[in-house]
């Protein structure tokens, strides 16, 4: 014990010397050294007084009440003690509340079934009398959901839509004909779920009267099937529907039931099938839903409002572009019924948009050569409406207020860095997470009016470790290649360098379409292996290439058609100018990067192959036929469309001009980026007798993610990195 206390007394006074040493592999992906806090679980309550958040360890969690005016806790709402039934402690994963906030949905044993979806077994908490009931007798299922009236719960099992009462825990089958990979009734599919970020597919009207729900008829979409084999005798298949880009999508349908009757009636969507209906949502009005229609190609988006008595549509409001339409949640229908807000990049930059309930627009409420990056809401009292915004550098995101008239707007997060906020109820607080390139992430509580109450997590205990480092900081730059659009970018080195002193240098890259890398934010492990990787003699850079986020519509969509062309050009003009500093050695330049970037990696080693001595690609796509629809289709169209524009940026066909290392790394599990992909460009390699280093992680997925598998992955780039550069 006492030599416990010494040890924390030494830490304290000195321990900057303490951690002043280099950092480690394990420091970073094993024992995770320099883990940041937040605030877990945060939920506003009704009354724009108060949140909530979860409290305590994984398996100690508690639900706990604080008060916005002073960041103090309130009350235990729901205590780890009380978190038993049967006489079986229960892990909460997830929690919601009911309309006036006097039960909690309690979501525990999740289990995972693609990247964002994961079923629960659910348990109802009555706040007033301190019991707890199971749903679906125990059963797992998806997306439990209050009613408004919170007598009943609506979720997903066996791919069909249930609704039960909380009293009597009656279950009531609202569709009887889901069966997996055939027809999935109120929630998404793997290509929605992947590419439209949704996996609930069902929405309680404000009355309860109704729920609107997807229907997916996934029978016309050819099956992928992976192999699992976990330590099996024989391996074990599994199988899903996954379109790829140009065949066949599932057929969508939109239904409006009544729970209490079970009658429903088809929305009237049009009679084209081959269409996407990317959100839907009901206005204010408990009759009324909204539907939004998007076109095949993806350049076509229609706001429809359905009658929920009949189905009916009309279309009010309808978007055209000649590449494509991004889909965003910014849909708000304003307090009155008669006004709705959108958020559209019409004018060349996303901004929010004012318009009558019929389609008749009222004003633009935000303009400039910047984009609006999430809107938050709107005080309808004070009028004032609140956003995230690029408007000070595409590194850069603040919160701003704004009046709906047009007329002000007003800045809410002084401090340089990114920013991101969870609002109130009501809009008259908001929790902020700011951080920069340097320094990890500090909570915050705010008012309206950007006024500081109380600072949440500062994690200081971080940042004076990290202080204590001296460790060099990200410096941001900017350079024009030969094309003549600037490009952004940071790099980061060791302090001191030695006058002729020449160092490799890793590039690390993602490059996706509206994707945003050079952001003066805190990148947690990720930055932490860079630190390590200067530590050990390198120097780390990253660039954001054309096609990427944040610098307006057209610089985003320069892309389109030619998935790869322009960012490997930028890539390789990127090494010519890091080719020209005096302290870079333009021999040893090498490229890294995962998904989009392992794609990114794979052609700059090939097409750019005069340019870069290593690359590493994890979990790459190498030919985008292998892709899912909507997301390839948006930027290239079809195959069958733009065959040239498929093929000319697959690195799968530029193998033979690998004169540099080549790492390939992939989940044999991988559902999004298909192993598959990996197996063609190993072939394409072998054929064209390349050689290369191959790494594969059994069962594992995208994110190549437990069994130790990130140090060991880690551990492997890192030595990679070190023999070839």
């Amino acid at each position: 014990m006492l030599r416990t206390l010494l040890a924390l007394l030494i830490l304290a006074i000195f321990g900057a010397q303490v951690f002043a040493q280099p950092i480690t592999l394990d420091d970073v992906w094993g024992r995770n050294a320099f883990k940041t806090e937040g605030v877990r679980g945060l939920r506003s309550m009704k009354d724009g007084k108060h949140y909530t958040a979860l409290s305590g360890a994984e398996t100690d969690r508690t639900v706990v009440k604080f008060a916005y005016k002073t960041g103090e806790e309130v009350e235990r709402l729901i205590t780890a003690a009380e978190l038993h039934f049967n006489q079986q402690a229960l892990k909460m994963e997830e929690y919601a509340f009911n309309g006036d906030e006097t039960k909690l949905l309690i979501g525990t044993e999740p289990q995972k079934l693609y990247r964002h979806s994961s079923s629960h077994v659910w348990y109802v908490f009555d706040l007033l009398t301190r019991t707890m009931r199971q749903l679906a007798d125990g059963q797992q299922v998806f997306h439990a959901t209050f009613s408004p009236g919170s007598d009943r719960v609506a979720y997903v099992k066996d791919n069909d839509l249930w609704v039960e009462r909380i009293d009597s825990g009656e279950m009531m089958r609202l569709t009887s004909n889901g069966r997996k990979n055939t027809i999935i009734n109120g929630m998404a599919d793997w290509v929605y779920e992947e590419e439209f970020a949704f996996t609930q597919a069902f929405e309680w009207s404000s009355d309860g009267t109704y729920i609107a729900y997807y229907e997916f008829n996934e029978e016309q979409i050819k099956e992928f099937t992976m192999m699992r084999y976990g330590g099996l005798l024989y391996p074990e298949k599994e199988t899903f529907k996954y379109p790829k880009a140009g065949e066949a999508n599932s057929i969508v349908n939109i239904y409006i039931v009544n729970p209490a009757t079970g009658e429903r009636v088809k929305v009237d969507i049009g009679t084209e099938t081959d269409i996407y209906i990317p959100r839907i949502k009901w206005t204010l009005d408990p009759q009324v839903l909204s539907v939004q229609r998007l076109n095949r190609l993806q350049n076509k988006w229609e706001l429809l409002l359905a009658n929920a008595s009949d189905g009916k549509t009309s279309p009010i409001l309808t978007e055209e572009s000649k590449t494509y339409i991004d889909i965003n949640d910014d849909l708000t229908f304003l307090t009155g019924g008669k006004q709705f807000i959108i958020r559209s990049e019409r004018d060349g930059y996303s901004h929010l948009y004012l318009y009558n309930m019929d389609g008749s627009p009222v004003m633009q409420l935000t303009s400039g050569k910047w984009d609006v990056t999430a809107f938050y809401g709107v005080d309808e009292k004070g009028k004032d409406l609140f956003y995230q915004s690029s408007e000070e550098g595409p590194s850069q995101r603040h919160v701003y207020s704004a009046s709906l008239n047009g007329k002000w707007k007003r800045k809410l997060t002084p401090d340089k860095g990114q920013n991101d906020a969870d609002f109130s109820a009501g809009m008259t607080y908001f929790i902020n997470r700011h951080s920069t390139a340097d320094s990890p992430p500090v909570t915050s509580l705010l008012d309206s009016k950007g006024k500081l109450t109380r600072v949440l997590k500062d994690n200081k205990r971080l940042a004076n470790q990290l202080l204590g480092m001296k460790l060099p900081k990200k410096e941001f730059f900017t350079f024009t290649p030969s094309h003549g659009t600037p490009l952004n970018g940071w790099i980061l080195k060791p302090a001191g360098l030695k006058e002729g002193e020449q160092l490799p240098v890793v590039i690390h890259i993602y490059g996706g379409p509206g994707s945003n890398y050079v952001n003066d934010s805190w990148e947690g492990q990720k930055l932490m292996w860079h630190h390590m990787l200067v530590q050990q003699g390198f120097i780390v850079v990253s660039v954001d290439n054309r096609g990427t986020g944040n610098r307006g519509r057209d610089f985003k969509h320069s892309t389109y058609l030619e998935l790869g062309k322009l960012e490997t050009e930028d890539y390789i003009e990127t090494a010519k100018y890091l080719g020209t500093l005096p302290f870079v050695d333009r021999n040893r330049i090498g490229i890294y990067g995962w998904s989009y970037g392992g794609y990114m990696s794979s052609l700059a080693i090939t097409k750019g192959a005069d340019h870069f001595k290593a690359a590493v690609a994890v979990a790459p796509v190498t030919n985008w036929r292998f892709y899912d629809s909507i997301y390839t289709e948006r930027f290239m169209r079809t195959p069958q469309e733009n065959p040239s524009g498929y093929d000319d940026n697959s690195p799968v066909n530029h193998v033979e001009k690998l004169r540099g290392s080549y790492l390939l790394v992939h989940g044999s599990a991988d559902d999004n980026v298909h192993f598959q992909n990996s197996m063609a460009m190993i072939d394409a390699l072998v054929a064209a007798n390349k050689p290369f280093d191959l790494m594969v992680y059994p069962d594992l997925d995208h994110a190549i993610y437990g069994h130790n598998s990130r140090l060991h992955l880690y551990t492997k780039i890192t030595d990679f990195l070190n023999k070839n550069l």
